[in-house]
Formats: structure tokens, sequence, C-alpha cells
């Protein structure tokens, strides 16, 4: 089922605020996907996906590969039979600010402080699509 990403209905909003591992897919340089577990965070008001990161892993190194045009990535979460993916276009941004913030929306979500990481960066995803069965 098709949604907007950036006026999903009440449900699906509610169901990426509920406390979910998600998945991060990834293209390799092969351009075969990489997928690994994260948490994320959904913001429809600013039509984005943020997922924080050690900026030594393999994951902001897919994305830092892709260049200035960022990666095509999709961040993706299941419980039972409901499930949701959010698909869009990653960069990686490292100013303090935006990763502060990003540490708070996922505190919020995860209930959880992340633990500290001076190497952490923002994977900053600009969404293009939508779709689930929440």
């Amino acid at each position: 089922m098709a949604i907007d990403p950036r006026n999903p209905d009440p449900g699906y909003l509610a169901f990426w605020r509920e406390r979910h591992v998600c998945t991060l897919t990834t293209p390799r340089p092969d351009g075969t996907p990489h997928v690994v577990p994260v948490g994320v965070t959904y913001d429809p008001e600013g039509g984005l996906a943020r997922v924080i990161a050690s900026g030594h892993s393999r994951k902001v190194a897919h994305v830092r590969a892709a260049g200035e045009a960022g990666a095509r990535v999709a961040v993706c979460q299941m419980a039972g039979r409901r499930w949701a993916t959010l698909e869009g276009i990653a960069v990686i941004r490292e100013e303090p600010g935006l990763i502060a913030d990003a540490e708070a929306r996922y505190t919020e979500r995860y209930q959880r402080t992340p633990r500290p990481n001076p190497a952490r960066v923002l994977i900053e995803i600009t969404l293009t699509r939508a779709m689930g069965r929440p």
C-alpha cells in the first residue's frame, strides 16, 4: 500500500512511533544490498528519516561512497503481520546540532539515551516513498 511519506495516516505514523528495531538497506559499491539492524526516527513534517551511526561503520561508508548526490536506501520495521518501509536518498551529516537533534529523537522513540560516541554521525534520509500495512 503506497503512503504519502509527508502526510501518513495516523495508524502508519503511530506504528513508526512504537519501539521497534528496524533495518537499513544501503547499496554496496558492487550494487548488492547491505542490510543491518538500526534505530530509526521518522519525521513526516520534515520529510526525513534519521539513523545515528558510528562514522566508521560500513553503512556510513556505503552512503559516503555514493557521493554528494546521496545513496538510495530503505528503512523497514515489522511486528507480526504489520510492516512499514520508508525509502529515500541518504547523505551523511556531521553537524553537531543535527546529531544532537537526532539523538534526542532516538531517545524519545526508544526511551533510552544512546551511548556516547565521539565518532557519531547522522544518516539523514530525504524520503521519496512510504509503504506498509501497519
